[in-house]
């Protein structure tokens, strides 16, 4: 799914103009980046919690070529669903 077919589906359940929508999205979004970017967790009860992961630099191989090559220290962006997102994503599977 893409993020314009969820504004869509937003649009349409809450009355809102795709507009309006997309602009409370496009807010939600940055608001976790820079949350993320400040190095701060962010908390959606009942959905999930986004993190920052520290990887430390180190050494690998290209895949295709076998050649070494150096990966340097970075941050990852993590996302952990709630049990209740679980609970709510299975029930759902096992419905179909």
């Amino acid at each position: 799914m893409t993020k314009q077919e969820i504004v869509d589906i937003v649009s349409n359940a809450t009355g809102l103009t795709k507009v309006e929508t997309e602009t409370i999205m496009n807010g939600v979004m940055s608001t976790i980046i820079d949350s993320l970017a400040n190095n701060e967790k962010v908390e959606l009860r009942g959905f999930g919690t986004f993190g920052i992961k520290h990887r430390m630099p180190k050494k690998a191989r290209n895949p295709g070529t076998g050649e070494p090559v150096f990966l340097p220290e970075r941050f990852v962006p993590t996302f952990k669903p709630s049990k209740l997102m679980r609970s709510k994503v299975n029930d759902l599977i096992n419905k179909k």
